[in-house]
Parts: structure tokens; sequence; C-alpha cells
């Protein structure tokens, strides 16, 4: 914890405290997916195909059936037909049948489930699997975007490469789902790769802003250069293990989630049943990084079986097979041309990415990098061109920082090189081109560049600097010692930091005490529950009176944001302060009407009393929701607010009675896109004589807004910060190119960092400055600090070894020794998964 205070004027907003679930989770009480048994409960395990690509001919499934303890088996026909989407506002979309579906007869990547075995245990089911003969026919397969863009190049799938935007509708109606199409490059578009420069062909997507050419010729420095970032597994260290069984014609569902409230509705969608007909239990979740937005397709394998056997089933994933489903971050190749003034301000950038896509659902990280750079670089002129490459390689999904982590690695070592050839300060440099209060950013929507909300970006930068002793680093000579050389490095780093528009739920009950109804996912950061304490700042309210209940639908949960994108703190901040401003309006209503006694601004809220303000007369809040069951109506949930969404108003309805109910739609205005920043800064050590390094101290000094729990604050912003690193010194895909098979399938061979990869002198701080538009002043920080990680390591790395040494991530011992013999980078720049 950094010697600072935080929430200044505030009983609990910017205070620690201890959480409800931190008891259960210390003492092993905390029960997971994987902990839920039922009665008869059966176990599954998965078939899943050996080829990168193959179309299943024959499944003969005769002996495995024969096996006594086998009790059914699923496969991809007896799948529901996929559904359509209606969303919150009635807006329908139409269901892909070219998305994944759980299990497949023509998988699109080794690992992918052909078919799923239930049987009495675990042992008898994996012997059923290997009992069962299937015959596959070999298909073309690509697992590196480039191939599949060359000139005759194999297709990932057999109708293309690339996922086609659906041609325009009339005003009204509903579009259709995108369709696959091809995406081909010519000889002439491969000739920069001969010499490691990123091939720049046709692309689907394009934007810019500001005048280009005018930006390069007045530049005293133009850079040019290919930078590729690695594919990485989330590696949750809860696999995404369910357990599923049905009961008078509802299935009820136990597995993890980052959106309790919101899985309902995907579950429903997936088993095309009613999302009445769904209960979720998912109380705690070990961590998601964007893997389990709204939990995971296979999760309808289990629901299925349990019907077909009419038993609960369990599914539990392995280490491997997580890494085949379990979702993972596109590697993006990068190239930028980017000019920079004597003073180090970024005159133009022209930025092109490439995204290893995966084989189903196009992913947002190419557009996404483009915007991230565009805001926390402030190029006065830019150009983006970005395709997104379906490959025969795993699913991808959005993990911390999508395009952002990326984005950032590849401009940042551009950025730090321009530093030393202009002889410029590396934090100078950076301060320059900082965004600064409501920051503009591409791309231009109705012609009009976007603007953020607010960024103290400069004053987060200045006191990192500060708290790292940045000077004195930097000034501390020799460098080297013997065989090691230390260096230093600094990045910038930001994200989307919140969202608007979802509902709060409160509800007083006869007893005195304020529950709060949490639809958010709990899955390590503590937001599902830190929110509520805006809520119980609003009213008044000692923490040690308020309850908060998550992680179960049972219990009526309002309509959450999906604890992805670091909006969560944002966008529930917002709405609980909402619901608390509800309950207060209906509390001063509560008194004038019971007490008899003038008008509803004739009273005030304090000290768990609604009171006159002449001090003669007054309810607690007990009394208070006593009074609102009698009055009815709106007061205690007979009636919902017009505005809140069918899922609260659901929830209000099933709490008609139980006290004082306040639901409530966010509807706060906002001037801006909402996005929270970190500025990172690590000294390594590096021996040269055999490649190894260590990170020696680190710092991220984060603008968030206000801080609503330091704790928790800091856990995500070096917790975050470490997810960043790993992708600085291991993480990464590996494949055979030839057969098309990963090889990097468990941890040792795709190793996460440990609490020996990370200094021990590790600080983080953060400004406390409230964003103007939000009236809890939160930023949400999930993924804001990942950049930063990642590219400060780089950054140090080059500033102990020099420039030419490495042209992607990670960085390992190997390639540092190799390189610094031939005096170039010796990896090969462009081929993926090395």
């Amino acid at each position: 914890m950094p010697d600072q205070e935080f929430g200044a004027g505030k009983k609990l907003i910017g205070k620690n405290y201890q959480t409800a679930d931190l008891y259960a989770k210390v003492t092993g009480k905390a029960k997971y997916a994987e902990d839920f048994r039922a009665p008869g409960m059966l176990f599954c395990k998965l078939l899943i195909s050996p080829m990168p690509h193959a179309r299943v001919k024959r499944i003969d499934t005769a002996a495995a059936l024969a096996m006594p303890g086998v009790k059914a088996i699923l496969t991809a026909d007896e799948l529901p037909a996929p559904a359509d989407t209606l969303t919150d506002n009635g807006t329908v979309i139409r269901a892909n049948p070219k998305s994944e579906r759980g299990l497949t007869m023509e998988p699109l990547y080794h690992g992918e489930p052909i078919l799923a075995v239930a049987a009495v245990d675990e042992l008898t089911a994996a012997e059923a699997i290997e009992a069962i003969h299937i015959d596959l026919e070999p298909l073309p397969f690509a697992i590196d975007p480039l191939d599949t863009l060359r000139p005759g190049g194999p297709n990932p799938r057999l109708e293309g490469n690339i996922w086609l935007k659906p041609a325009p509708t009339e005003k009204g109606a509903t579009p259709p789902p995108p369709d696959i199409g091809e995406l081909k490059w010519t000889d002439a578009d491969f000739a920069d790769a001969k010499a490691g420069g990123l091939p720049m062909g046709k692309t689907p997507d394009e934007w810019s802003y500001g005048d280009l050419d005018a930006g390069f010729q007045n530049a005293a420095l133009v850079l040019d250069e290919t930078f590729v970032t690695p594919d990485t597994s989330h590696q949750t260290l809860e696999t995404r293990s369910a357990m599923a069984y049905w009961q008078n014609g509802k299935v009820y569902v136990h597995t993890g989630t980052q959106s309790t409230a919101q899985t309902v509705p995907a579950i429903a969608r997936w088993l095309n049943i009613d999302p009445g007909k769904v209960v979720l239990i998912s109380e705690y979740t070990g961590g998601g990084f964007g893997s389990k937005i709204t939990g995971g397709v296979s999760l309808i394998i289990p629901a299925l079986l349990s019907k077909k056997a009419n038993a609960p089933v369990m599914m539990r994933i392995s280490r491997e097979e997580e890494t085949y489903i379990g979702r993972a971050r596109p590697s993006l190749l990068g190239r930028m041309k980017v000019g920079f003034a004597k003073d180090g301000r970024i005159t133009a950038l022209d930025m092109f990415v490439i995204s290893n896509n995966g084989p189903y659902d196009a992913q947002g990280d190419v557009p996404s990098s483009g915007r991230i750079v565009s805001l926390l670089y402030q190029p006065q002129a830019m150009r983006w061109r970005g395709v997104t490459v379906l490959t025969n390689t795993p699913p991808r999904s959005a993990q911390s920082s999508p395009g952002g982590l990326q984005g950032i690695t590849i401009i940042e070592p551009i950025i730090a090189k321009a530093a030393r050839k202009l002889g410029l300060d590396q934090v100078a440099i950076r301060r320059i081109n900082c965004p600064e209060g409501k920051a503009n950013f591409g791309p231009p929507v109705g012609g009009k560049l976007q603007h953020a909300t607010s960024a103290f970006l400069k004053e987060a930068l200045d006191r990192g600097a500060e708290q790292f002793k940045w000077k004195e680093k930097v000034a501390q000579t020799p460098k080297r010692s013997g065989s090691k050389v230390r260096g230093v490095g600094v990045s910038l780093s930001c994200y989307v930091g919140g969202t608007t528009g979802f509902d709060g739920l409160i509800v007083i009950t006869p007893e005195g005490r304020v529950r709060f109804h949490s639809g958010i996912g709990n899955l390590g950061t503590e937001s599902v529950i830190d929110v509520h304490r805006a809520g119980a700042e609003v009213l008044g309210v000692p923490w040690e009176k308020c309850d908060v209940l998550w992680g179960n639908t049972t219990q009526n949960l309002p309509f959450t944001c999906v604890s992805g994108g670091s909006q969560t703190t944002h966008a529930m901040t917002r709405a609980a302060h909402a619901a608390a401003m509800n309950a207060r309006k209906k509390l001063l209503e509560i008194a004038a009407k019971s007490l008899g006694r003038g008008n509803p601004e004739d009273y005030e809220v304090a000290n768990e009393r609604v009171a006159h303000k002449d001090g003669a007369a007054g309810l607690t809040f007990a009394q208070a929701a006593e009074h609102a069951i009698k009055l009815g109506g709106i007061y205690d949930g007979h009636e919902a607010p017009s505005d809140v969404s069918p899922i609260t108003k659901a929830a209000v309805a099933a709490l008609a009675g139980q006290g004082l109910v306040a639901a409530a739609r966010d509807n706060y205005p906002r001037d801006g896109v909402t996005f929270s920043y970190v500025a990172s800064f690590a000294e390594v050590e590096v021996d040269v004589e055999t490649g190894k390094y260590s990170i020696l101290d680190f710092l991220a000094y984060a603008d968030v807004g206000s801080v609503i729990h330091p704790r928790a604050l800091g856990g995500q912003i070096l917790g975050r910060s470490v997810l960043g690193i790993g992708h600085a010194i291991g993480q990464k895909w590996v494949f055979d190119p030839h057969y098309g098979i990963m090889l990097s399938t468990r941890f040792y061979q795709n190793k996460p960092p440990t609490i020996l990869d990370v200094p021990v002198n590790m600080q983080w701080g953060a400004l406390d400055i409230a964003d103007p538009e939000t009236p809890v002043g939160a930023r949400g920080i999930g993924e804001p600090p990942v950049g930063g990680g990642c590219a400060s390591i780089l950054n140090a790395l080059s500033d102990a070894l020099g420039d030419d040494i490495f042209r992607r991530a990670p960085v390992n011992a190997d390639t540092i020794l190799t390189s610094l013999e031939a005096g170039r980078p010796m990896q090969h720049p462009l081929t993926a998964h090395i």
C-alpha cells in the first residue's frame, strides 16, 4: 500500500475493509463449479479433434455404449439450432450458424470437441472415449495468417479466411449475420516480407485523420518498424468446468462467469430455451480475464447430457482442454511508420495490423489497437488499417486490454528508439505526447474525432517518475558490471474504463438492513461488492448494516454489466448511486406521507433515519420499510420503474412486499468515452553471458478517477501489470507448422509469471482525481495496466541491450544470446507460433 490517503471527506469510498467473501476464500469454504455434487451425478469427458481441420465421416459408438457405466453420448447433431438474440432494447441479432456451437462435425482446430460421453465416473468416460471409432477426412489448414493471405494460400474454412461485413439493410430491418469470404494479397504485397517488414496488402477496414503526408515531411525523424506480439492463453486457475441438471422444467447450471445476470440469456440462447427456464449458480469464479464474459458455450454439453441421461452431469475440464477451448489473446503483427518532431512530438503515424483470430467470431483487437494508440499518443495525423484473419488455431476472445496491449507493445519500442536517436529523456518524450483533459482520438465518427471524459495521465507520469526515482536511475553509472547490464524503461498505458445504462437494486428491510442485489460475476476483483459502497455512502448507512446478494439468479438480480472492458467499477457505482438516490427519494416521501408533516424536501436522511429537519419527528430505516410495505405500489416493489430492464423488472416483482424496494437505471449524463490510464516503470538486469534477466524494480501509477477500495485497486494494478509482464518474458503459443498441432498445452510449456519472476520491490500509486462525468468519480482499472506491464519491460531490455536485439515478444534468453552474437534480431520476424 502506498503512503497515501484516499477518499477525502468520505466514510466508505476510498477506505479499506474486509469483503464478505474473503473468509470463505481463505478458509476453502468458497465453492467453485467443480466443488458441487448432486445425487446420481455423472461425469463427462470430451473426444477432441487430433487434426487442425477435418470433416467427420463416420462415428461408431456401439462399443462405448455397451460398456458398463456409460450412460449417454452427445454429438453435434443433437445440439439445438442457434437462436437469435433479443437485446435489452428490443433489437434482434440474427444467429450465425457458422459460429462456435460446443461440438462439431467439422473441427476447425486441433483440440476442438467432437462428442462427449457421460458415465458413472471419469475413468469409465475416458475408457469409453478410447472405444469410439471415428473416421476423419483431413482438410486444408492454416495456422499463420500470412500463409492464408498469400496467393494460393490455404483457407482455414471451406468458405474462406475472413469475416465479411453484412450488406447495409433498410432502416428498421434486422441485418443478417456476417458471412465468410476470401482475401488474398499479391506477390507484390509480400515484397517487404523478405527483409522482415510486414506485408501491407488490401484491408477491409481503414480510417484516418489529419494530413499524414505533411506530418512525415515535417518530421525530424521517421521510423518504420515491424513488431509481433504473442498469442497467449488466458490461463485462469479455474478451468471452464460446469455441472448441470434439470428440475421442474428448468436447467440449473454451476459454472464460472464474468456476469451472473448476463450469462442467463447466453445459456438460454445456446440451449434455445426461454431465459426463465435457466438458473445460474456462480458465487465464485477462479479468474476470467475476458475468457468467461458470459460463461462459455461448452457449458451446454453437460446440460444436454443431463437431459439425455436424466441425471446431473459434471464436466471437469483439464488444463490441456482449457488451452484448446478456454480462449486466448490473438497475436497482432504490426507495422508502424512514425514521424517525430525534434522535441519528440508525434507528427504522423501510419499503423497497419493483422490479427491471428482463430476460426470463429471476429474479435475486436484489430480496431481496438488503433483507438488506444490514437488516444494514448495523440498523433497529429494518423492512418489506421487492419485485417482480422481466420486461422485453424483455438478460438480467441477478449483478454485484458484486447488490442490495447498489442498496440502499446508495438509502438512503445519505437518511441523508446526515437528518444535515443533524438537525445530525449524517455519520460519527456512520452509526456509531450500524453493525452490531457477531454483528449481526442480516432476513428472519426460523423466526421469528428471522439473524446475522452478526462485524462490526468501527465500527473500520473510525473508522480510515478518521482516515486520510481527515474532521474536517479537514469544517471546511475556504470550500467554494466561484469557480465550484467542494467536498463530502465517507462511506458504509457490505457484502456476503456467504463460504460453506462445499467440498473441498481436495493431493498431496505423491516429489520433496518440495506440489501444490495448484485448481478456482477465474482471473479476475484472484489467489484461484485465494492461498487455497492457507493450506494451505502449516499444513504449514510454503516457498512456493517449492509448485505450484498450475488452469485445465484434465484436471488433476484438486476440487469448488470459484464465484468469485461474494465467497465464494472464505473458502470455499477453509477447504477448503485442511482438506486441509492431512488431509495433516498422514497425515504423522504414515505416520511412525509406517514408522519403527515410537510413535504419530502423538509426531511433529511442520516444516521439510519429519515427525519424532519427540525428534529421533531422521524422514522428509522426499519420503520420506513414497514411503511413502504403498507403504502405498496412504487414503494415496496409492486410497481417497477418503466425504464429499467425486463430482467430488473422481474427481480423487483419477485421482491415485492419485502420492504422498501428501490430500483433505478443509470441515466446520468456523460460527455465523452471513459478511459483509465497508467504510467509504468521498470528496471531490469541482464546477464549477457547467459541471456537470463531479472526484473529489479517496478512501479505502476494510475489515473483511475476516485479510488473506491485501495487494497483491491492495488491488487488489480499490480496483478494486471504482471499479466502484461508475462507477455514480455515468456508466455506464447508454439505450434508444429507441418501438422498444425499445438505443442504448448501445459503451464510448464507456456509458463505464466510466478512469484519468482516479479521483483520484491513492486509498487503502485493512484492519483484519486475524480472523473467529472460520473457521479461517484470512479473509473475501471482491470485492463489499463496490462500494456504498460509488458512494454515497460521491453523498453528496459532495449535500454540495457540496444535496439537491434528483438522485434517480437516475448523475449527469451536464446533470443538475447543469438542476437547479441549476430548484432541483429535473430528470431524470424513474422512467422507465427515460434
